[in-house]
């Protein structure tokens, strides 16, 4: 079976149900048709120009280019964590801590799929890394930037707890332990229902692409669990990452509660 290739009349077939999406938001008076305008824009532009890019990368396989695609999606990412904060760590530990996380998680699972499991000559090879990093990536940050969001309002919301148990003679690590745990949980929330649900509710994105792209619905199936295993792992390990440095950045050398190390979304101050 070959692969059906779009023409731009298809997408533009496509892009007019947005429109008439946008259109039932004005008249019913919803209010977020302009966002979703100029979040399908976004979504046109980026992803052309994406398939450029990519286009190019294959091509040559230069692993400087391919580091510093790499090396963009990251920035991207942990800005993107930081975005989603309603209470962000001021400085520069509200970007560091999401991407750092994602660093440490991504990248290090990615190497080992990429050298040990698919054993990918050479491992740096554009078809596979830059599109399982972007997976790797677009997960892990949602797991790090609710497990973040979840730790932050939860000792901004339980200070005075948190205060009474160093009070009593706690440490820091035994202040914000529960916190810390259902940090943790609403992290992998996402992750978890994804894999519970594969195959019964949804057929996941990478292996319907395969699917449509002509592959044998079994190796389609393979590859998806592979990705699935991945994506948890590394959503589990950058959200371990992420509470944990920033439950340690909640406070002090002397083990005080500092919540004027957080500020409130869109604040300058």
């Amino acid at each position: 079976m070959s692969l059906v290739l779009l023409t731009p009349l298809d997408l533009a077939c496509a892009a007019l149900l947005v429109l008439l999406l946008a259109f039932m938001s004005w008249r019913l008076q919803l209010g977020v048709e302009r966002r979703l305008l100029i979040a399908a824009v976004r979504s046109t532009v980026q992803l052309l120009l994406v398939g450029l890019v990519l286009k190019a990368l294959f091509a040559q396989t230069n692993p400087w280019l391919i580091g510093l695609m790499a090396l963009f999606m990251l920035t991207v990412a942990g800005f993107e964590i930081l975005q989603r904060q309603k209470r962000r760590f001021c400085g520069p530990w509200g970007y560091g801590i999401g991407a750092l996380s994602m660093f440490i998680s991504s990248f290090s699972v990615l190497l080992l799929t990429l050298t040990v499991i698919i054993r990918v000559e050479p491992w740096y090879q554009p078809q596979y890394l830059i599109p399982l990093l972007g997976m790797l990536l677009g997960n892990t940050m949602s797991g790090a930037a609710i497990a973040l969001d979840t730790l932050t309002r939860g000792a901004w919301d339980a200070r005075g707890r948190i205060e009474a148990r160093l009070l009593s003679g706690g440490t820091w690590n035994d202040a914000i332990a529960d916190i810390r745990r259902d940090s943790l949980r609403a992290g992998l929330i996402p992750i978890v229902n994804a894999m519970a649900t594969a195959g019964l509710v949804s057929l996941p994105g990478m292996m319907t692409g395969q699917i449509l792209a002509g592959s044998p619905p079994m190796e389609a199936a393979k590859y998806q669990l592979l990705m699935m295993f991945l994506i948890s792992a590394g959503t589990g390990l950058g959200s371990m990452a992420a509470v944990w440095i920033g439950s340690r950045r909640l406070f002090d050398d002397r083990e005080r509660l500092r919540l004027d190390r957080l500020r409130p979304a869109g604040s300058t101050h």
